[in-house]
């Protein structure tokens, strides 16, 4: 199924609009979903609306709750998400942030209880659009662990994300990284089973800690588990992003202890600095320039594929599929359509965007 960006995003909002939060609210998520397909993130797009519906369903996400700010103390600021929206309450947290930030030059910021926070590169991106450098670190709880540590044969993590978001200049695009802690995410397993492809070598593991590249052994008992990128480096990260963001925002972490409903809660710990409180703003942009620009320079080990920067593949892919559309393959779209009849979309509203 090939799918333009405007309808899928019209549908997804009919959907969420079904669960009785506000149209803003329910326009916000389903756009934040298809910006992630668009981007070439399958993984945390229009896939996950199925997951979504059976979480409301379940009393395990709560629409229409705003973030409540649970302490200001000048430049910490902490936040409690309440089960909402992850991207409504993620993105309310931030702003408020990003605007403290002006005052304060640097703000710590934690979010703890939110649903599932979706593509963390969107709260970068809330960030760079302030002029601010920020920071963010992510855990996973009410979730069974997915992700081996390095040398483990079975799971003791989720895929906890780390983004860095650096503002551009007038020559240079932002610089945003964001990426699991994970060789792949676990969305990647869940559309590569629904394509009935296999995964490559070294992402996961069978139940007995054997290499497989069949992504099922991620959803049948006794499951796998997936990889840690960059082996002690990425269970390194992991675990300090249990630590910060599970730890200090006071929402838990992946310890068995802390109960565990089978939904998806995101804590983030984030840290916003405003770089013209540390050095002239020009002088870094002229930096910024000149080291992408060097970086980029580097003899590419295939001629045909020249040096990227974080944030380049995903402008790349966005400009494809703004023209080719989306591809959704036929078990995410079959979820799709059933979300929207379970949850009573009217017939009509889903036989015209499917015609």
């Amino acid at each position: 199924m090939i799918v333009a960006a405007e309808p899928l995003r019209g549908f997804v909002t009919a959907i969420f609009e079904r669960m009785g939060g506000p149209p803003d609210e329910a326009a916000l998520v389903a756009a934040s979903l298809v910006d992630a397909n668009l981007l070439g993130h399958d993984s945390h797009g229009v896939g996950l609306v199925a997951t979504y519906a059976r979480h409301f369903d379940e009393g395990l996400l709560r629409p229409g709750t705003p973030v409540a700010c649970i302490r200001d103390d000048g430049a910490i600021m902490m936040y409690d998400g309440g089960r909402g929206f992850g991207r409504r309450v993620g993105g309310e947290a931030m702003a408020q942030a990003a605007e403290r930030c002006r005052d304060t030059g640097v703000v710590l910021m934690t979010l703890r209880n939110a649903h599932h926070l979706g593509r963390i590169g969107a709260y970068g991106e809330i960030a760079m659009a302030a002029g601010l450098v920020s920071l963010h670190f992510v855990n996973v709880t009410d979730h069974i662990p997915s992700v081996a540590p390095w040398g483990g044969a079975e799971a003791r993590y989720v895929t906890n994300p780390v983004c860095i978001a650096v503002p551009g200049t007038e020559n240079t695009p932002p610089t945003l990284l964001d990426m699991a802690t994970s060789r792949i995410a676990m969305g990647k397993a869940r559309v590569a089973m629904s394509k009935g492809e296999p995964l490559a070598d070294g992402m996961v593991v069978d139940a007995r800690g054997a290499p497989t590249t069949d992504p099922a052994v991620m959803y049948r008992e006794p499951r796998g588990a997936l990889l840690p990128f960059g082996e002690h480096k990425g269970s390194g990260l992991a675990l300090m992003c249990e630590l910060l963001a599970g730890g200090l925002s006071g929402g838990g972490t992946i310890q068995p202890a802390n109960p565990r409903s089978h939904s998806i809660v995101n804590n983030m710990f984030t840290i916003l600095v405003d770089p013209a409180r540390l050095v002239d703003v020009d002088w870094l942009r002229a930096e910024i320039d000149a080291t992408v620009a060097y970086v980029k320079s580097a003899r590419p080990v295939d001629a045909a594929r020249p040096v990227q920067v974080a944030g380049e593949p995903e402008r790349e892919r966005r400009a494809e599929r703004a023209v080719a559309g989306i591809e959704i393959n036929d078990e995410a779209w079959a979820e799709l359509l059933i979300a929207a009849r379970e949850l009573g979309l009217d017939e009509s509203v889903i036989e015209g965007f499917v015609c």
